[in-house]
């Protein structure tokens, strides 16, 4: 095991100053760390990977200096383009550092949405022709190969990668986590709001735990879960999916349940919810100012304007709730007023030690949802 102490001060003795990138559930024990060592010009957590590429490109054309970028495997993809068209030794040639968490390691169980992605890590990282190490379990090696990579980083001029299996780091809690004094969990704000909409309403939940808790609430009030399509991953995009639909199903009241991370994450898709103005769509943003599934790290949430950012987009309306007063004083007209509407819904950081996962596989989950739409599919 490595501890993460260690391995940071590894970085640092070797010439890196800036991290950036999206905290995983497998860094989290690292992305601490360097929260609480690191200035926030040093440690920026970036609305998406390929942002995190982006700022870790400027970083090295102002000082010459190998930047890190870490990220769960999943931000992969978001960050291809820049990669590929920006940073790659056959365009602007430049050392970044790349600290990848191997969820869906091959012969590892993991969740069903982690899989295909872990199969395909090492094969992507070969196909973009960026060298990378599996990160050796023991201290002293694993040292040895960061300061050996960190030097062909430099030498080479190309990104390099670093790949994180599960339980490589040693434990570490973050201190300077971001707190706030809001009533209400997310599971008790979430839990409010289902009860207020109507039976026929559609939910279209983000990747996390509030797709947990929803699974969980449906369990609570047997009522079944097909009218909720719970995306287990593609953080960001649940806003899209659910414009998708809307569109398409102008009969139905469809729910965005997002968060904040998420939203930040792809916040270019609510042009389109505000251009094309579906008059069935509610988008909700539960909002507690940090990336609680991955170990808590704060997000800008609280330092954005998203109501403000919604109506310049072309929402209809936009407004922020905290209490349990306040959502229910909504529970009148959320189900009737014109969308589309942003319902800013700020929560406090508390989610429940046994939570649980959805028991249904994916598919099952889309089919449920497609029969409950438009019949037998």
């Amino acid at each position: 095991m490595v501890s993460v102490d260690k391995f940071y001060d590894t970085l640092k003795a070797s010439g890196v100053r800036l991290f950036t990138g999206v905290p995983d559930s497998l860094l989290k024990n690292l992305c601490a760390y360097i929260t609480d060592n690191s200035d926030a010009t040093h440690n920026i957590i970036a609305a998406n990977e390929g942002a995190a590429v982006g700022i870790a490109a400027g970083h090295y054309l102002a000082t010459g200096e190998v930047p890190v970028v870490y990220m769960q495997n999943s931000g992969i993809g978001n960050a291809v383009n820049p990669l590929m068209s920006l940073v790659d030794e056959k365009v602007y040639s430049m050392p970044v550092l790349l600290i990848i968490g191997w969820r869906g390691e091959p012969g590892v169980h993991d969740e069903p949405q982690h899989v295909k992605q872990g199969e395909v890590t090492i094969p992507l990282l070969e196909a973009m022709q960026i060298p990378y190490i599996v990160l050796p379990d023991e201290a002293t090696e694993a040292l040895a190969a960061v300061q050996a990579i960190v030097n062909d980083c430099k030498k080479l001029s190309k990104p390099h990668a670093i790949i994180i299996r599960k339980n490589t780091f040693g434990k570490y809690k973050l201190k300077n986590q971001a707190i706030n004094d809001y009533p209400l969990s997310r599971e008790e704000a979430l839990t409010i709001l289902v009860k207020a909409l109507d039976i026929d309403s559609v939910i279209v939940s983000t990747t996390g735990k509030l797709s947990r808790e929803l699974f969980e609430l449906r369990e609570a009030l047997s009522q079944g879960h097909s009218k909720d399509f719970l995306t287990v991953g593609s953080m960001g995009h649940s806003s899209s999916i659910a414009l998708g639909i809307a569109l398409e199903k102008t009969d139905k009241r469809i729910f965005c349940f997002d968060g904040d991370g998420a939203f930040i994450m792809h916040m270019g898709a609510i042009s389109n919810i505000g251009a094309l103005a579906p008059k069935n769509l509610v988008h909700v943003v539960f909002n507690n100012g940090a990336h609680e599934s991955v170990g808590g790290q704060p997000t800008l949430g609280f330092g954005i304007d998203i109501c403000a950012i919604a109506k310049a987009c072309g929402y209809k309306e936009a407004m922020t709730v905290t209490t349990e007063q306040e959502i229910k004083a909504l529970s009148g007209r959320i189900n009737t007023m014109d969308g589309p509407v942003l319902i800013e819904l700020r929560v406090r950081i508390d989610s429940r030690d046994n939570l649980g996962r959805p028991t249904t596989t994916p598919i099952q989950n889309k089919e449920a949802f497609m029969t409950n739409l438009y019949g037998d599919i």
